[in-house]
């Protein structure tokens, strides 16, 4: 009952990025510039963006080929692998067969590489020598230090207050990779400085760091900024993991009825998904597709589809979101990644499409499945992942308690290895699961458009 283990050789690496926008069967809605409230034009992003990821933003291309250098840095360890959880069926008595997508084996440990690398590159063939970037729990500020460090770019992360404290592990990663690690909300920014004349004691989020990190690009012009998830660019270079997984599960003779993903801004998910969800839209198939948020941040599941910033000091393009407002303060959950107030613009058009379903878990039930997975299979997973392990054993549960064998597929977007502090607090009974309360959105704060 070991694992099996699925490897595509790495000439099989994708050549292109598929874009979902040439197969939606309605356009999403267009950004709007902060100031006019006009649909953006791509000269309204060159101010932090380099032209060739605008390009990337706006298209509806269906492909999109990949540089041969950023495919041979994928080289290092894509394609990643899939298993089949053998021993987590055994242990949940299930007919249902489990697959999993394993990104922790990137040099990072998550997914975020896939984008930063790409992201990297196209700033340095921009002539950008510095890179400004936001960081939740920390795993984006490391895969860019590293990708910073491949292209020659200097950058400056400015880390959500909580996971700065939360995990110094991490934040020693970044540094080790040689970025400049800074807790937001800092004195170093205007945006900054009016959250801690407001509230000293502010634990931050990532709406915050962004706009520290926006301010910081905006005011210099050797400086890009770089995202790690939300945006159109940052979904289409996620796709290399499911274009993988097509192959793969060829490979297993299979094809899964349920795909499963974390989503707090989306890159994992539609990273996995959007291949999946493509076949459902061009082929016909009916493959169920999951997205699986924190019940303290439930952008999907509460949030309400809306035009808002993506950030709190509104320097961000007004983007159509499923969004709790700009202005909501996440509880300090240990899934640091997954606590944004919006939804990939993306994300959220699909959702509202009917073509994907979403779903919302606290800490414990999350921080329990990963426990049985690390028992089952032997990887820790990220307690991000931990959202994903949760729907997966749960579905694989229904499968037991309907008779029915059906073939379920997550995306483990990374291991937990630098995240054990969130592990000692759930096996000591410390870890809280918070209600989230209606009256803490800030819809009040949203643009009227």
């Amino acid at each position: 009952m070991n694992p099996i283990k699925y490897m595509l050789p790495e000439s099989d690496i994708p050549t292109h990025w598929y874009n979902i926008r040439a197969d939606l069967p309605e356009p999403m809605a267009p950004p709007l510039h902060p100031g006019t409230k006009q649909p953006a034009i791509a000269e309204d992003m060159t101010a932090i963006f380099p032209m060739s990821l605008v390009e990337q933003e706006m298209t509806t291309e269906k492909w999109i080929e990949i540089p041969d250098e950023v495919r041979q840095y994928y080289a290092q360890w894509r394609p990643s692998p899939l298993y089949r959880a053998r021993k987590l069926e055994k242990v949940l008595d299930t007919p249902a067969k489990i697959y999993y997508k394993y990104e922790g084996t990137s040099p990072v440990g998550s997914h975020k590489l896939n984008t930063a690398i790409a992201q990297a590159y196209y700033n340095r063939e921009a002539g950008i020598t510095r890179l400004s970037t936001e960081t939740g729990a920390g795993q984006w500020g490391t895969a860019l230090s590293l990708a910073g460090q491949a292209m020659g770019i200097d950058v400056h992360v400015y880390m959500v207050k909580v996971s700065f404290n939360q995990k110094p592990y991490r934040r020693a990663m970044i540094e080790t990779y040689g970025g400049h690690v800074m807790a937001s909300p800092s004195d170093t920014t205007e945006a900054g400085r009016q959250i801690l004349a407001a509230n000293p004691d502010s634990t931050g989020s990532l709406g915050i760091a962004i706009s520290e990190a926006v301010e910081i690009a905006r005011s210099r012009t050797d400086t890009n900024y770089a995202l790690g998830s939300v945006l159109n660019h940052v979904m289409l270079h996620q796709t290399v993991i499911g274009q993988e997984s097509l192959k793969q599960m060829e490979m297993a003779g299979d094809y899964p009825d349920v795909v499963i993903g974390c989503s707090g801004g989306g890159s994992n998910f539609a990273g996995l998904a959007f291949s999946f969800i493509g076949h459902n839209l061009t082929q016909g198939k009916k493959t169920r597709i999951v997205a699986v948020e924190p019940a303290s941040c439930p952008s999907l599941t509460k949030g309400v589809m809306a035009y808002d910033f993506g950030d709190v000091a509104g320097l961000t393009p007004m983007m159509k979101m499923h969004t709790l407002g700009h202005d909501f303060m996440p509880a300090a959950i240990h899934a640091g990644g997954l606590r944004y107030h919006g939804m990939s613009p993306l994300v959220s058009h699909l959702y509202e499409l009917g073509q994907i379903e979403a779903i919302a878990y606290g800490q414990n039930p999350c921080f329990a499945a990963g426990v049985q997975f690390a028992q089952a299979e032997g990887i820790v997973p990220a307690p991000e992942s931990n959202h994903a392990v949760r729907s997966a054993i749960d579905e694989a549960l229904r499968c037991k308690a309907e008779g029915r064998s059906e073939t379920i597929l997550f995306n483990l977007s990374g291991h937990g290895h630098l995240d054990m502090q969130a592990y000692i607090d759930y096996h000591e009974g410390g870890l809280p699961d918070h209600e989230f309360n209606v009256d803490d959105m800030a819809l009040d704060s949203l643009p009227q458009v």
